[in-house]
């Protein structure tokens, strides 16, 4: 049965972790949230993933119900509470799967430790936080706010990542959760973007990549997918025409699809020994009214 677990870190940080299945015995998916979420964002896409798949989705430091310490906001610091994670539940490897700032984290992980990363998904990945016009504009933004932080801002921020309406709960959930952070780990979060040398790690991934793009995203465009394609070899991209930044919320059902071929795949390579002759990328385009509920 899935559970939530209360997991506490070295530094004394505890976060809440979702757990599905039996996260020691096969490689599970680490799947990390954007920027200002939780793991209560990702319940779509996990109901939506193969229920054969174990999972493993942390809500990170600062955010939701996790602990909000003062410090330990680079996203080399979130890849080494990723670490501790696994470490924790007792999984050797995973497969790291990460939305937007999770994305960052997630390669980070792919690239600092490769032994324990088996594979990489990036949804609604940037290519290049540091140098982005538009995370910069963000960091100005959010070191203006105070608290309690603007409900109008948070729900403006998360309506800019849709262009496909979602269920009024689950968006309420999601400004609720957004709500949660202090003024200061906004900050401090997006301080951390305009810090990661995101072109190097991904340089220095060895792991087979999936990427997952919408075609309407607002803040990563094709020109940092195509960016990731070139500097992670043989990296896959997936686009799903009418989606936006949240592409695992407006069409969980097809990007969970996207993850679980992925992994078929990449497991038929490894048992016949292709996984070294990874050197093709490919776009594949899906209609956006294949998925439209």
């Amino acid at each position: 049965m899935p559970t939530t677990e209360t997991v506490t870190l070295p530094d004394g940080v505890s976060l809440p972790v979702f757990v599905r299945g039996d996260v020691r015995a096969s490689t599970p998916l680490l799947i990390l949230h954007g920027y200002s979420d939780s793991h209560l964002s990702l319940a779509p896409l996990i109901a939506a993933l193969p229920a054969s798949l174990p999972v493993i989705a942390p809500t990170q430091r600062g955010h939701g119900a996790a602990d909000k310490p003062h410090g330990g906001y680079a996203i080399a610091d979130l890849a080494a509470d990723a670490f501790a994670i696994l470490d924790a539940l007792g999984a050797p490897r995973a497969t790291a799967v990460g939305h937007s700032m999770g994305a960052a984290v997630a390669t980070l992980m792919a690239a600092s430790r490769p032994a324990r990363v088996d594979r990489l998904v990036l949804i609604g990945a940037f290519a290049d936080m540091a140098s982005n016009p538009d995370v910069r504009g963000l960091h100005e933004g959010v070191c203006g706010l105070s608290d309690p932080v603007d409900a109008t801002f948070v729900r403006a921020f998360q309506a800019g990542t849709l262009s496909t309406p979602v269920a009024d709960a689950f968006f309420e959930m999601v400004v609720a959760e957004s709500l949660k952070l202090p003024a200061r780990v906004w900050a401090a979060l997006c301080a951390g973007f305009l810090e990661v040398d995101l072109p190097g790690a991904m340089r220095a991934v060895q792991a087979p990549t999936l990427v997952v793009w919408g075609d309407e995203d607002g803040f990563c465009k094709r020109s940092d997918q195509d960016a990731i394609l070139a500097a992670i070899p043989g990296a896959t991209l997936r686009v799903h025409g009418g989606a936006n930044h949240a592409v695992h919320w407006e069409r969980p059902a097809a990007v969970a699809a996207d993850i679980a071929a992925f992994l078929d795949e990449a497991a038929g390579m490894a048992a016949g020994g292709r996984g070294a002759d990874r050197t093709a990328t490919r776009a594949l385009p899906v209609a956006a009214a294949s998925f439209r509920t």
